[in-house]
């Protein structure tokens, strides 16, 4: 699923998908992932150049991945859908949406916290961290999650130790907390790419554990939906899409699957409050797999770690 959180970030894919000769090659990748640039070009009727283009602005947008392929008289360049699903958040551009109304838990505030943007962290390798345009420092070196750029980053990752964001606080006073959500894209942490590599990660809000989920692996099967051309094949491709949700009744991680009993009651959160959210890996886990967070730019989805504050 390709998950635009903005009229802004959905302008690209609004302007790749405005012309209905794309539409009708989208349709066909759909049915035929796979198709060469000649046999778009013989289905669609259209002179090779005119494919290139099309394909191009898909491609640019996001929509569909170009791959050179070996075949039997040379190389050639298949395309393929890159997504099932197109969610489109309105109103907003990733900033707090007061007043919005939920069915389930009322009204809430929203705010995208973008994966550079930790307070804290203590970390040991394998680590790293790395712009849309550049890793930071060197690999598997700690100190790098120090330098300066560290709030550019848009993916990070590390062994044991944990990272801590701020999150923020919206509430006016006579406004009472009924549920917390915090939604990632998350992952193990393997020294290169292992699909079956579990890891216990741990959650806490202001000191408070609220239990862990466990990673199945670190994945690299396939190159993400979302990186840089120039991100190695080597590194961590993409997560999972997770949705850690405190509330009256304990702490779950995905509908369903409850991770603890801490409520948000036990929190103690209200106007004053600070709210400090941490991602751990304990050195003692029984499963100590490390931890991937992917940001807008990495991975399977255009997002960054989204809170939303339910009263």
């Amino acid at each position: 699923m390709l998950h635009l959180n903005s009229l802004d970030a959905a302008q690209e894919v609004i302007k790749a998908l405005s012309a209905p000769m794309r539409i009708e090659l989208l349709k066909l990748l759909y049915q035929n992932p796979g198709m060469s640039m000649c046999e778009l070009a013989d289905a669609l009727q259209l002179t090779n150049s005119a494919i290139s283009l099309h394909t191009g602005k898909l491609a640019d947008a996001g929509l569909i991945q170009i791959k050179s392929e070996a075949g039997r008289h040379g190389t050639l360049k298949k395309a393929y859908p890159c997504f099932n699903h197109i969610l489109l958040d309105l109103p907003g551009a990733g900033h707090v949406q007061t007043m919005q109304q939920s069915p389930e838990a009322g009204r809430y505030y929203q705010d995208d916290i973008r994966i550079g943007y930790f307070t804290a962290c203590s970390i040991t390798p394998t680590c790293g961290l790395a712009t849309p345009m550049q890793i930071i420092g060197n690999l598997d070196d700690p100190n790098a999650f120090s330098f300066p750029e560290h709030f550019d980053c848009d993916i990070l990752w590390f062994t044991t130790g944990y990272v801590e964001y701020g999150l923020p606080n919206h509430l006016q006073p006579g406004q009472k907390i009924r549920e917390l959500q915090i939604s990632f894209e998350i992952s193990s942490e393997y020294p290169g790419v292992n699909s079956d590599y579990p890891s216990d990660i741990h959650f806490s809000i202001n000191g408070t554990a609220l239990g862990y989920w466990t990673s199945p692996g670190d994945y690299g099967d396939r190159m993400g939906k979302i990186v840089p051309s120039w991100w190695p094949d080597s590194l961590n491709q993409y997560g999972l899409l997770k949705t850690l949700t405190i509330n009256g009744m304990g702490t779950f991680m995905d509908p369903g699957q409850r991770i603890s009993t801490v409520t948000i009651d036990d929190l103690n959160i209200d106007s004053n409050s600070r709210i400090t959210f941490r991602v751990a890996v304990p050195g003692d886990a029984h499963h100590c797999g490390g931890c991937t967070l992917f940001g807008e730019q990495f991975g399977d989805y255009r997002q960054a770690i989204r809170v939303k504050t339910f009263y």
